[in-house]
């Protein structure tokens, strides 16, 4: 099957799954709603259109976020394991939230706010040190730095778990952390919206740069690219739509990590083919974790449990099988 045959399956699935997700939940019983309930019972209409249809466009727009976001990072800096917490994106706004829940009042819009402006920090903290780090090339310097900037934000997020009142705001940081969208209400949609759209359109726009950009600079300058100026663009762009997710939904891991892997192993290593790939089975995946989350059990499951339990299957069974070189 081409690339474009699997895209169109996939955006088939992806329609019939948003739809299903609408009738999905435990009203008025477990777990299916009728679609004639919706003409006839004005609650469930309220339901569906004011509870069920933000977090589900929510869950769309995280899971395509992440994936595509991690197709980005895993093509330009070459390895596999890169996934958007790399750059101490998700770490600061883990951070972030907990600054808010600690010090401002813990409000959602402080939370989303603080979250985002320490994702970004994270990103220049990270962009920062690597200019002054003298070993290796860029692309090492960058890991390097990503690496002490995501411990750094990991250690003060331990210490204001530490110094946080064990009764009500621990537990605020730690279901945070966990990820989940039980909160998600039209304010959210309309908050992510506006970054997360612009920043997934430059990522499919230029998604056939990256197969340029994961070559040496060298190499990729001979062939027409300015690599240091593409490459912090697509960068930006990813981070802009992590961070954007992320401070609405908490710390969501391993799909912007197993996601890609996927997507390359259903139609190659050609980012032409593999990001809008990556995307459309992104947000597949995290919207059916997220249909779990709240469906499976009369309580929620924090998303974030979901994700980590069927990535890491998925990673643990491809890392069985041989899989197609990145570039």
């Amino acid at each position: 099957m081409t690339a474009r045959s699997t895209l169109f399956v996939l955006v088939g699935a992806f329609l019939v799954l948003f739809l299903a997700s609408l009738l999905l939940g435990r009203y008025p019983q477990p777990y299916w709603m009728p679609i004639s309930l919706l003409i006839d019972d004005p609650l469930a209409r309220r339901l569906v259109l004011n509870l069920r249809l933000p977090r589900v466009l929510t869950a769309c727009l995280l899971g395509a976020s992440l994936s595509g976001a991690g197709s980005v990072l895993q093509m330009i800096f070459r390895n596999p394991l890169v996934e958007p917490g790399f750059l101490g994106v998700s770490q600061g706004a883990a951070f972030g939230a907990a600054v808010s829940i600690l010090f401002l009042g813990g409000g959602p819009l402080a939370i989303e706010a603080t979250a985002t402006v320490f994702a970004g920090l994270g990103l220049f903290l990270s962009h920062l040190l690597a200019r002054r780090i003298r070993y290796g090339g860029w692309t090492l310097r960058l890991v390097l730095a990503g690496i002490a900037v995501a411990a750094l934000f990991s250690a003060g997020l331990g210490l204001l778990k530490y110094l946080a009142d064990p009764l009500t705001e621990l537990p605020a940081i730690v279901f945070w952390i966990l990820g989940a969208l039980w909160g998600i209400t039209w304010q959210d949609v309309l908050y992510i919206a506006p970054m997360v759209a612009p920043a997934l359109l430059v990522i499919y726009l230029m998604r056939w740069r990256l197969n340029l950009l994961s070559l040496p600079d060298e190499i990729a300058f001979s062939l027409g690219t300015a690599p240091g100026r593409e490459r912090t663009l697509l960068l930006g762009a990813a981070v802009v739509a992590v961070a954007a997710v992320v401070s609405v939904a908490g710390v969501v891991g391993w799909v912007g990590l197993i996601v890609p892997h996927i997507s390359r192993r259903l139609v190659g290593a050609d980012a032409q083919g593999a990001v809008p790939v990556s995307i459309v089975s992104g947000a597949i995946f995290a919207l059916a974790c997220d249909n779990l989350a709240r469906a499976l059990i009369a309580g929620e499951i924090p998303l974030g449990i979901l994700t980590s339990l069927f990535g890491a299957g998925l990673f643990l069974l491809l890392l069985t099988r041989k899989a197609p070189r990145l570039g």
